[in-house]
């Protein structure tokens, strides 16, 4: 909503969006849903207290924050992003970390390197003590929004950040075709399966790319992202021959995956704003528009939209509509 508001230069949405980040900011400790309470959960026969907390979960909600900052200049949401930012900043692996083994928030020895390249720049998944895991999404949404903060206030501190995990994805997470994968384990450097390959880990990793690009005027992080958008469009596991997204196709059921996919059109806008290449502007054009004539020739059922883009058509789901929408926006701009 608030990037629709941003990229139509209107405010329709900002008193809702405004309002509504405010309340979840105002009831979630560092912005995890999922994080810092108590959850009672059966095992066994015993009710047992556990804690879910995702540093993923939070910086979803700074992005937000964020994007509804540049779209109403709003300083409040620009300090909530901040402060999430500080949070998740304990659970991002620093060189001084890597090279002694330790994280003070984790319980267990470092792998300084991994394949022979350094972990500092990677980013927890998880804040509990004995998760060993880090992904690229967690580590592309910290590279976001590093690089968005580092626009937004010009301290070079984000823009250290955004480098260093902008340097963890390209060194050790990224494929022979070009594809960014999905986990390493920071205690013993194994991996998640190579299959695991997701539209959303590529979209927030070019969408940093692009901003840290504009920021530091490093035509380095130009070409790996213009690259690695050209094989995700061109060569992506995640889409058919006729170039439709496949991804998240659950049309009885809610599942993360539905929104990976918006996640990466969402990406690929933020790239076609600012990217100077007009090669590239004609080819995420055509394949925004390739995705846009597959929701209405295809999943469309009225003004409801299959979470399965190349249909068939259904009736009204939550997820469905959520998916599509990033379509719409992204179209806005890129139209």
């Amino acid at each position: 909503m608030a990037n629709t508001d941003y990229l139509s230069g209107g405010t329709t949405n900002q008193a809702q969006v405004v309002n509504m980040l405010n309340t979840v900011f105002s009831l979630r400790a560092n912005y995890d849903q999922w994080g810092w309470g108590n959850y009672p959960v059966l095992l066994d026969d015993d009710l047992i207290l556990i804690f879910w907390q995702y540093n993923d979960d939070a910086m979803w909600w700074a992005q937000s924050a964020v994007y509804a900052y540049r779209a109403y200049g709003d300083n409040n949401l620009l300090q909530h992003a901040i402060d999430v930012w500080n949070h998740v900043s304990n659970y991002v692996i620093t060189q001084d970390q890597a090279n002694s083994g330790s994280n003070p928030n984790k319980g267990f020895t470092l792998a300084g390197t991994c394949d022979g390249q350094s972990m500092a720049g990677g980013v927890f998944w998880r804040p509990t003590s004995d998760d060993q895991g880090i992904n690229s999404v967690t580590t592309g949404l910290y590279l976001t929004l590093s690089a968005f903060l580092a626009e937004a206030t010009g301290d070079s501190k984000y823009t250290n950040a955004a480098i260093a995990s902008a340097n963890w994805i390209k060194n050790l997470n990224i494929n022979a075709d070009g594809i960014v994968l999905d986990s390493v384990n920071a205690h013993d450097c194994s991996r998640s399966p190579a299959g695991w390959l997701f539209t959303y880990n590529t979209g927030k990793f070019v969408e940093g790319l692009s901003v840290l690009a504009a920021v530091t005027g490093d035509s380095a992080w130009s070409s790996l992202m213009i690259n690695t958008v050209a094989t995700a469009v061109k060569s992506g596991p995640w889409q058919g021959s006729d170039g439709i997204i496949t991804e998240g196709a659950s049309p009885n059921e809610n599942n993360d995956s539905a929104g990976f996919k918006a996640v990466f059109i969402r990406a690929l806008g933020e790239v076609f704003i600012r990217t100077d290449s007009n090669d590239l502007r004609i080819l995420i054009h055509s394949y925004g528009d390739v995705q846009y004539n597959a929701l209405l020739d295809l999943a469309a059922n009225g003004t409801s939209y299959s979470s399965a883009w190349a249909g068939p058509p259904q009736g009204y789901t939550s997820w469905g509509q959520l998916a599509a929408l990033d379509v719409m926006t992204t179209n806005i701009v890129s139209n």
